[in-house]
């Protein structure tokens, strides 16, 4: 059983959405009525009347197309961090040749709003990036006090909702680019990133006029008539499928489930003796990060060969001393969460 922080597990009536026929991407109208679809059942999601696009990648993507399609060479841009993810934008930053000016902590604490009040006075930013959720460290940031003293001062804002989306509220306002996909609470097969994209990001994305094709969000503004490129037209089915299922179970209802399922799961970490990364204070609906130092690697492995059932650990310089628990979508699920503490205990006892 995989029970990762996504990929995420796909549910049966989304793998049976995918073996239907499927329509040419190019040429048949039903797909550009599908892709509809899929678009407006997405900005129910995000909560926003913002145009949402479907791009054929996977999340990083969405990530690099934000910073290509709306830094220009020379922007100085605010790179909001504590997290592995929320570093990385800075490095996007560099690669466009913008001039990042990263607000980081540590990854054991909240976001530096003084800092990034500080900055904010001293410099001149075109836009801003963060991450809602970072999913090496299972931690879930207050971003609406940030988006509000960004907006004071007319920022661009990009976001990286990919953990978070659909398991969890997004704080859509004041978000210029929201940035999902497919494989993590929507339980649908990687290779899809959802992104909305407000007004100001598009006038800044004509004016910034990127080079790219796969890497620029501009030639998914109007796809009425030709897509930049030949779709994934089954996976653009199953997140089809996937939004379906999420929306008739009703969003809060949804959210609901997975701030339970998670509680369960810290429950049952803490009867074990496990300790949270960082604390529970700020541990995401979709994930868990628990903290065994030095061990990480060796419970996952043991758990996967001799229970069959699949954990991520941690990312750089943290693989070794964290193991998460992916709950996220169709893993939202106590009895899946019990078969793994089970497994668990048993490891550690061993």
């Amino acid at each position: 059983m995989q029970m990762t922080p996504g990929p995420t597990a796909v549910p049966p009536r989304v793998r049976e959405r995918m073996s239907d026929p499927m329509p040419n991407p190019d040429v048949e109208e039903s797909f550009f009525e599908l892709y509809d679809e899929v678009c407006g059942k997405l900005q129910r999601v995000y909560g926003t009347d913002d145009d949402v696009i479907v791009m054929g990648g996977e999340g990083i993507l969405g990530l690099e197309a934000a910073i290509a399609s709306t830094v220009s060479p020379g922007d100085e841009v605010l790179c909001i961090s504590n997290g592995l993810y929320g570093d990385g934008f800075a490095d996007f930053v560099e690669s466009y040749d913008g001039e990042p000016t990263l607000v980081g902590t540590e990854y054991t604490e909240p976001l530096d709003l003084e800092g990034i009040e500080a900055a904010l006075d001293a410099g001149s930013f075109e836009a801003a990036t963060m991450v809602h959720c970072e999913t090496p460290t299972g931690t879930l940031n207050d971003i609406e006090p940030v988006l509000e003293l960004l907006d004071d001062h007319g920022v661009l804002t990009i976001v990286d909702a990919v953990s978070s989306l659909g398991g969890t509220p997004v704080p859509s306002e004041h978000i210029d680019i929201n940035l999902g996909a497919s494989q993590k609470a929507f339980s649908s097969p990687p290779g899809l990133t959802t992104v909305a994209v407000s007004d100001r990001a598009w006038e800044v994305a004509t004016e910034r006029d990127p080079d790219s094709l796969y890497t620029n969000l501009l030639p998914w503004r109007d796809t009425s008539e030709m897509f930049p490129y030949t779709h994934l037209v089954a996976n653009v089915a199953a997140l089809d499928e996937s939004l379906a299922m999420l929306l008739d179970e009703g969003l809060e209802a949804a959210y609901e489930r997975h701030e339970r399922v998670a509680a369960h799961c810290r429950e049952r970490g803490a009867e074990l003796g496990l300790e949270l990364y960082p604390d529970g204070s700020r541990s995401a609906p979709t994930v868990t990060a628990f903290h065994l130092p030095g061990r990480a690697g060796a419970v996952q492995r043991e758990l996967e060969a001799e229970h069959d059932v699949v954990l991520a650990t941690g990312l750089g310089d943290l693989a070794g001393d964290i193991l998460r628990v992916g709950h996220m979508g169709y893993n939202a699920d106590e009895a899946k969460v019990d078969r793994v503490m089970d497994a668990l205990a048993t490891v550690l006892d061993s």
